[in-house]
């Protein structure tokens, strides 16, 4: 709390850009599900059904139509590159044209790329490129998408931690069904019919988002370049220690633990257990995030991100898991432990961020921070197959278990990190 009134907040007495008739939660609407709140919920519940669903149906998909580990590898680094490279002028864009119109863009943009994605399934992938090319739009569709999904929450819910847990649970939901249901279409040759339903999801993703009201939300001054709105928002990301100091751990993180995981974990489980096991795992996932979703809703600690932390301890169970030929049951058990050490970290970063920062800055403040930590996956995602074929399977497993375990310790025993305090709710 002390960080973020250090300084003034740029623009803070800039016009503001109205988005439509509405206004924020009143203290007379539920201090979570708000009219507002109901349609957002659906529209993000929609998209991460279909975000669940995508990396674990191209890579088993690629895999069962005989493409290697490298191939599945390189696929999730061209869905996530742009993502990571786009995110920041995202955030500038959110709050230039307001976080709900780029939002409604990228949920159309992704319902095209999907619909030519079943039919480049259905009919079978002649050249690469053509997949590489629609997840390339896939990534800059939620790059468009991410800076306003979390501003957004503010402005729909008195209770943001609340909201924030609720909203991790739909995650966990849609993680649970999402590559359960992804995994056994592929395991039935059937991929193109996963980017189907996601093509639907995303349509009602726009609706729902069409129909929201949220009033006038703040704006950068009149007249500002895009380069002075980037620079402004990286003042105010690197005024707060407590911040950054999350992104650089989390590079090394997303390098060498998160972003080899998928398509090293698949090229173990899918040949020897099956694509439906491996979705199945993965489901198990989104089991753990609900139940650590449905906790962080209540828990509220004074300070969350060192809670947040503690949790993250669980995450190299499943790593260590596949290292040790663990079976599918305890591999599954482990994915619950994990998602639960997850979810409450989601949920504690999500809140921390969206009630530190204020809301003028926090589109792109939120863009810095969602290119710094998920900037570096794609190199980590790129390199999982060149890795095991220089070092072996084990060895980049078990690099992902040290790392996510010095994560968690670093994030600890730093103390902007550790002591940072929550931001009591709005009356």
């Amino acid at each position: 709390m002390a960080e973020r009134l250090a300084e003034p907040t740029a623009g803070a007495a800039s016009p503001p850009a109205k988005d439509g008739p509405g206004g924020p939660p009143s203290s007379g609407e539920p201090a979570i599900w708000s009219r507002n709140f109901r349609h957002y919920f659906v529209a993000r519940s929609a998209g991460l059904l279909s975000w669940a669903m995508l990396p674990v149906a191209v890579a088993a998909g690629l895999l069962i139509d005989g493409y290697g580990v490298e191939t599945a590898g390189y696929s999730m680094a061209f869905l996530v590159a742009p993502f990571a490279g786009l995110v920041l002028f995202g955030g500038v864009l959110a709050d230039r044209f307001t976080a709900r119109r780029m939002m409604i863009i990228a949920d159309l943009a992704n319902l095209v790329a999907h619909v030519l994605l079943a039919l480049l399934f259905i009919h079978g992938i002649d050249h690469l490129w053509q997949l590489y090319a629609l997840l390339v739009v896939a990534g800059t569709a939620n790059a468009l998408f991410q800076p306003g999904a979390s501003s957004t929450v503010p402005l729909v819910s008195r209770d943001v931690q609340g909201a924030n847990g609720v909203l991790r649970t739909s995650e966990a939901v849609t993680g649970l069904g999402g590559p359960a249901l992804a995994g056994t279409l592929v395991g039935f040759g059937s991929t193109g019919w996963v980017m189907v339903i996601s093509a639907v999801a995303y349509g009602t993703s726009a609706v729902c988002l069409f129909v929201l009201r949220l009033g006038v939300v703040p704006a950068p001054p009149a007249g500002e370049s895009l380069w002075r709105n980037l620079a402004v928002g990286w003042h105010e990301f690197r005024a707060r220690s407590w911040l950054w100091g999350v992104i650089v751990i989390w590079m090394f993180y997303a390098v060498f633990a998160w972003g080899p995981q998928l398509s090293v974990a698949a090229g173990v489980i899918v040949p020897e257990h099956g694509a439906r096991s491996f979705g199945l795992i993965n489901a198990a996932l989104g089991a753990g995030t609900v139940a650590g979703g449905l906790l962080a809703i209540r828990y509220k600690p004074e300070r969350p991100l060192a809670a947040g932390a503690v949790a993250m301890l669980a995450y190299p169970l499943y790593p260590l898991g596949i290292l040790l030929g663990w079976p599918v049951w305890l591999l599954a058990a482990a994915q619950v432990a994990v998602g639960i050490g997850l979810g409450i970290w989601g949920v504690m970063w999500a809140t921390s961020v969206q009630t530190q920062v204020p809301g003028e800055m926090l589109n792109r403040i939120h863009a810095y921070e969602v290119a710094g930590s998920v900037g570096m996956y794609p190199i980590g995602s790129a390199l999982a197959g060149p890795a095991v074929g220089a070092f072996g399977t084990d060895r980049v497993l078990l690099v992902g278990v040290v790392v996510s375990c010095l994560a968690a310790v670093a994030l600890l025993a730093t103390r902007p990190i550790r002591s940072l305090r929550r931001v009591p709710d709005r009356a």
